[in-house]
């Protein structure tokens, strides 16, 4: 199945339950990742910070 069948399906039965929001996470270096999510209508709005403790 293609990914943006499965998303869609998600998002048409997340709607369906009355969720306001999807939210997802994606890697900064995955550029075609985040080409194909914006496609899909999703827009970018945060950047994340990570620090290794260990």
């Amino acid at each position: 199945m293609d990914d943006g069948v499965t998303i869609d399906r998600a998002r048409a039965e997340d709607v369906a339950a009355i969720v306001a929001m999807l939210q997802l996470t994606s890697d900064a270096s995955r550029e075609d990742a985040h080409r194909f999510y914006e496609r899909l209508g999703y827009t970018a709005s945060h950047v994340g910070f990570k620090k290794r403790t260990g």
